[in-house]
């Protein structure tokens, strides 16, 4: 009961203000074909996609490559230690003429149905929002009228992250084909079936299948949308790293009344330990984080042609105040982080107890920017660890490090660093990208020069080395990777009709930096 009061907070919270819009207009061309692919949509949705589970993603696999077949696609498996990539190349290809690559990933995070308001979150529901009444469902029929309300949701796991845009994708291709019309460029489509677990194959296999996914240019459709649910352009993504910092103190957990004030505290000690990092501003002071880091005059003027609502997001979020790593929220995502992810010693709540921690763990993350190295933060820190008197291990310490050294300290480093990218606003990429998007919607599109999320296709990019954008299609309170995913209908219709536009216009001459 619990579980369900709070999330009935979060979403209405999140949920609380639908985006207004006017009835969809089922006439215009690409939306015919938009519409009939809701059943398709609906289809995929229904095939469990958590990638630790093999056998659902082949499910996924099989009925996408089928698909892919069907639009005049031929489809090749990449084979990984873990689960395949699917790599589909159009089958006329255009002599001399540029290569696109489009990037979807088809699975999906674990679910907990408890948390869902709904009894299947594999199984698509269409709902409206009423007053007084939050979101309640509606007949799935309601898509055969002859107005569609955009602001209806379709519930359920990936509907927004990532199996809708693909089907989008789908959904131009049938408007091309209804229309006589060709591809203007070649074009390979790469499919991931386990970007939630991030990626962990898929560096290798771009290595082993370079030939085959030559490209000049790469656009990766996911993410959402700006916030006002503008059409949005993202030239860069942060990259990831972490790792694992666990402060020992006794060697078991001490009763607190014999030992409180004699045995120190590790709890303690890492509280002032990850304290020493930043100050009250919320910025790493270890020397040399942002090093490298400049934003000058005209990359501050880019960042601030984003239309922020500062005071709404704040209020939206629950804060009263923002680190001051930037001045605003862009330009807090043009530096790295170092976030705790995660703490934990001894018990809390019912299982509390009088005692002195044994351990203290703290998990974290570090989002990398272009010009941060992920390897370089790592020891960062740990050098500023080892400054605040710690002795440094790998392993859990032998009893004879314990009585030798007053501090003790057990680093973890993350296996994986996902790099960074950025493109620029002026590539030729960048321009095609920008000019169609326009010229679809009538709009300069918002131009992100950093999206502070991380997607494992840094191999794409460095490995093939072409350009890549990101064209993010869903709406930004889409509730993705939680309980209650949901897709904005009128989402959809202009991400068919973004994908067509893209699929339709003219590349310049070449895509290349």
């Amino acid at each position: 009961m619990k579980k369900h009061l709070f999330y009935s907070v979060i979403f209405l919270l999140f949920f609380g203000n639908a985006l207004s819009a006017q009835p969809i207009d089922t006439q215009h061309e690409t939306y015919p074909y938009a519409r009939a692919s809701l059943s398709l949509l609906k289809e995929l949705l229904a095939i469990h996609n958590d990638a630790n589970f093999k056998k659902d993603i082949e499910k996924n696999v099989a009925w996408c490559a089928q698909k892919l077949s069907e639009h005049g696609f031929a489809t090749n498996r990449l084979e990984t230690p873990t689960v395949p990539l699917l790599l589909a190349t159009y089958k006329q290809q255009l002599k001399g003429e540029p290569t696109v690559l489009f990037y979807f990933h088809i699975d999906g995070q674990p679910v907990d149905p408890s948390f869902w308001f709904q009894d299947d979150p594999y199984k698509a529901v269409l709902k409206e929002q009423k007053e007084g009444e939050g979101w309640v469902d509606i007949d799935w029929d309601n898509l055969q009228k002859k107005e569609l309300d955009p602001e209806w949701r379709i519930f359920a796991r990936s509907s927004s992250d990532d199996k809708s845009p693909f089907i989008m994708f789908l959904a131009a291709l049938e408007t091309m084909k209804a229309r006589g019309q060709s591809l203007p460029y070649n074009l390979k489509i790469i499919l991931d079936f386990e970007e939630e677990k991030s990626s962990p194959s898929l560096a290798q296999a771009v290595l082993d299948n370079k030939a085959a996914l030559a490209a000049d240019m790469l656009i990766i459709y996911d993410g959402p949308k700006h916030l006002n649910n503008q059409p949005t352009i993202a030239f860069g993504a942060r990259g990831i790293t972490s790792m694992t910092i666990k402060v020992f103190g006794p060697t078991y957990p001490l009763h607190s009344g014999h030992y409180g004030n004699y045995a120190p505290n590790p709890a303690l000690r890492l509280s002032q330990l990850l304290a020493s990092m930043k100050d009250e501003n919320g910025r790493v002071t270890i020397p040399g984080y942002y090093d490298g880091i400049m934003l000058d005059e005209k990359t501050k003027k880019i960042l601030a042609a984003v239309p922020d609502n500062e005071k709404e997001l704040m209020a939206k979020l629950g804060i009263g105040e923002t680190d001051k790593v930037g001045s605003t929220y862009q330009e807090s995502l043009q530096y790295p982080s170092l976030n705790i992810r995660g703490l934990s010693s001894a018990w809390v709540g019912k299982e509390k107890r009088t005692i002195v921690p044994a351990t203290a763990v703290a998990e974290i993350d570090l989002r990398l920017v272009v010009e941060s190295d992920g390897k370089r933060l790592r020891e960062l820190i740990k050098k500023h660890i080892e400054g605040q008197g710690y002795y440094i291990t790998e392993t859990k310490p032998t009893s004879r490090e314990r009585v030798l050294h007053k501090k003790i300290c057990q680093i973890n480093m993350g296996k994986k660093i996902t790099k960074a990218f950025r493109t620029d606003f002026g590539s030729g990429l960048g321009i095609w990208v920008f000019n169609t998007i326009k010229n679809t919607f009538g709009e300069d599109p918002i131009r992100l020069r950093t999206m502070g999320g991380t997607l494992p296709t840094s191999p794409f990019i460095n490995t093939l080395n072409v350009p890549a954008v990101i064209v993010p299609l869903v709406n930004s309170d889409n509730n993705q990777h939680s309980p209650n995913e949901n897709l904005r209908l009128g989402n959809f219709f202009d991400g068919t009709k973004t994908i067509y536009g893209l699929l339709t216009a003219p590349l310049p001459e070449t895509g290349k930096e």
